[in-house]
């Protein structure tokens, strides 16, 4: 791993890193925030997922986050969305498929399943890279993220309860089994096979955990303003799916909200506060 770029402010440091990824089989670049408190101790992590078309730099440059992160002394890591490089398969036809568009998940068909281990990066191997690498508390973790990322944050949480201990979201796509963006990824990246595709449905994993009682809240914020809403995320279902097994989930809507980073910078101090609710 390397450092390319730190950028010192009273609040923390954020460094600009670069390294050989073995599940991506390409070089990948992340930005990762630390509070001051990081310079003597360890702190709380948490990874935030961006939406499709996005790289790391769109949460960086965007999001008005590290003022907030310092505020509750927490880190936040900021991966890309897929594999990158002339080496990697890629649709360019499609802004909604490929390069950008990593879904977060473990590809099967080829030629995706070379690269698109987009799960396994996030929860294996960049974790387990960052854990080595900076002073972070590797049992006080959170995850979050935005639309792609947002299904990425949601169905990452459900799997890994163990890693991530609180989870929250902005305009997720909560069903991709059942909406386009969803469909047109799924199809290509795992095949045919709808079983599979349950696997990476927030909704389907909700409602297959049968209890979730005894888990901590969720957060997610939706814009009614966005015009990704009725035909691509439909928050909703999650929350019905939530009602269903006793998980308590926050889903807030936002009269004039669109899909943007304005959306994301105007709540994510609320979402920092969440996690770090949680994670003490």
């Amino acid at each position: 791993m390397q450092i390319i770029e730190s950028h010192k402010c009273a609040s923390g440091m954020l460094h600009i890193c670069e390294h050989k990824s073995e599940a991506l089989k390409c070089t990948m670049r992340f930005s990762l925030f630390l509070p001051k408190e990081a310079e003597t101790d360890n702190v709380p992590l948490l990874t935030f997922l961006s939406g499709l078309t996005c790289t790391h730099e769109n949460f960086t440059t965007k999001a008005g986050a590290y003022i907030f992160a310092a505020q509750a002394k927490v880190a936040i890591l900021a991966p890309d969305t897929s594999p990158r490089g002339d080496d990697v398969p890629d649709d360019a036809e499609s802004y909604d498929f490929g390069k950008g568009a990593g879904f977060y998940i473990n590809a099967t068909q080829m030629p995706w399943a070379k690269n698109y281990q987009m799960e396994s990066y996030i929860v294996e191997e960049l974790n387990a890279l960052v854990l080595k690498e900076f002073p972070i508390k590797a049992d006080a973790q959170g995850i979050f993220g935005h639309s792609m990322g947002g299904h990425g944050a949601l169905t990452l949480g459900l799997k890994y309860p163990e890693k991530y201990k609180s989870i929250s979201a902005f305009s997720p796509i909560v069903a991709p089994s059942q909406v386009p963006w969803g469909e047109k990824a799924f199809t290509r990246y795992l095949g045919d096979d709808l079983q599979k595709w349950q696997t990476h449905d927030a909704c389907a994993l909700m409602k297959n955990s049968r209890n979730r009682i005894d888990y901590p809240e969720i957060l997610i914020d939706q814009g009614l303003g966005d015009q990704f809403l009725e035909e691509q995320l439909k928050p909703d279902l999650f929350k019905e799916a939530c009602a269903n097994v006793g998980q308590t989930l926050k889903l807030r809507k936002h009269e004039g909200y669109d899909h943007s980073y304005y959306f994301i910078s105007s709540f994510i101090g609320d979402h920092i506060a969440h996690h770090a609710s949680i994670l003490g």
